[in-house]
């Protein structure tokens, strides 16, 4: 079973430029002018017992204009880095030599879905490479962890595409542990989350799919840093970019939708020590706000349809499917005043305006325009067809020596 494990790094200009208008928003993306947790992470997996797989690096600057200097010094980093491992690269200028390719043979359509733009375009090319490798399974990670378990590859392709209790298993999620080695999040719970409940909500979560037995169970939310796909799924089923957060969730309702299961593997670890995030309290919530509205409206305009299937909120309780339910408006209104008058308390206008403008932009904007269900059928059919076009291993060989990938 061949198997590739692809892990995205998402890197920004200097440090003293910051973040300009028109770049990508990425949680903590590496300055250019800092080392970053890539060495770190490909350092890690010379611990893991089994080796047998290929490793793709996969990077993404917040502007075209640092491109060619975020391939320079990712490419610097792999070389420095010893690995036991084969180490791809994969970045803008091999994206391009992708498009070149599909536009000379007329298939334009593909490359709208081939992007290195936002989380969810991100993750999709986390398994359209394995697929062009010719790989059975697909094993996401991101470059803020750390391997520490040497039986981590082994426990991570334990059940993949077995039969478990009369269902194959297509796709599995472990958890994250933090840097006190809990697998809970531990932030304090404020007054004006009594609304937004989101730290309990996913701690009752994370007690009862990671804290109890049995070891492997269906599970209703997934980590996008630690994802075991297999062939027949990621090649079904895409990531959608139209949402902007929580893509890993969402990849999960569209599984659901298609009728794939994902499974929770109790056993299966990984550390994550990501750097501090700087954006304010109320953009954190704007963009809680934009992926449950986006989420909860591609749940309301689901159609029954052949080989399809419903998907309800309850499905996906107690998290996400607490926030999206139809209270989920009313949610966003009252912690939005709440958070308002904290900001005032402390004098801080700003903070009370934006507030304001994530109940206005909740109502108004947030809200998709085109019916996210049908979109999603839309871009299922493309990707469908994209996969099984580079099934053909002589598509796919031409596609690996354009991009010096070994065919």
């Amino acid at each position: 079973m061949k198997v590739t494990m692809t892990i995205p790094s998402y890197w920004g200009r200097k440090r003293g430029e910051g973040w300009k208008k028109g770049d990508v928003i990425y949680d903590h993306p590496t300055p250019l002018d800092e080392e970053g947790t890539l060495r770190r992470v490909i350092e890690s997996t010379s611990m893991l017992n089994n080796k047998d797989f290929q490793l793709v690096i996969i990077g993404a600057a917040t502007s075209d204009e640092i491109s060619n200097e975020v391939e320079a010094k990712i490419t610097s980093i792999i070389k420095e880095t010893s690995a036991d491992v084969e180490v791809l690269f994969f970045s803008h200028s091999h994206l391009a030599k992708i498009h070149n390719y599909l536009e000379k043979n007329h298939k334009e359509d593909f490359a709208q879905v081939l992007k290195l733009k936002g989380y969810p375009d991100i993750r999709n090319l986390c398994t359209f490479l394995p697929h062009l490798l010719g790989s059975e399974v697909a094993i996401l990670i991101d470059d803020d962890e750390i391997f520490e378990d040497p039986q981590f590859m082994d426990k991570a392709l334990k059940y993949i595409g077995k039969h478990i209790a009369g269902q194959i298993v297509y796709a599995v999620t472990g958890y994250c542990v933090n840097p006190d080695n809990d697998y809970l999040i531990n932030q304090e719970v404020k007054p004006w989350m009594t609304a937004w409940n989101k730290i309990d909500c996913m701690n009752r979560a994370l007690k009862e799919f990671i804290g109890k037995e049995p070891r492997l169970k269906k599970t209703p939310f997934a980590f996008g840093g630690i994802m075991i796909i297999h062939r027949d799924l990621f090649t079904y089923v895409p990531n959608d970019p139209n949402i902007t957060r929580g893509e890993d969730m969402d990849f999960l309702i569209n599984a659901k939708m298609f009728g794939y299961t994902f499974f929770l593997d109790n056993l299966l670890s990984i550390k994550h020590k990501a750097p501090p995030k700087f954006h304010p309290v109320w953009s954190q919530l704007r963009e809680d706000i934009y992926r449950f509205v986006f989420e909860k409206a591609k749940l309301d305009t689901q159609e029954e349809m052949p080989n399809l299937f419903t998907v309800r909120a309850e499905d996906l309780d107690p998290y996400p499917g607490e926030f999206l339910r139809d209270d989920l408006e009313e949610r966003i209104f009252k912690s939005n005043q709440m958070l308002a008058l904290d900001y005032f308390l402390k004098d801080d206008r700003e903070g009370v305006k934006e507030c304001m403008n994530n109940i206005y932009l909740a109502k108004y904007n947030a809200v998709p325009r085109n019916n996210p269900f049908k979109n999603l059928l839309k871009l299922q059919n493309t990707w469908r067809d994209l996969m099984e076009y580079f099934s053909n291993r002589k598509n796919a060989k031409q596609l690996c020596e354009l991009i010096k990938f070994p065919g």
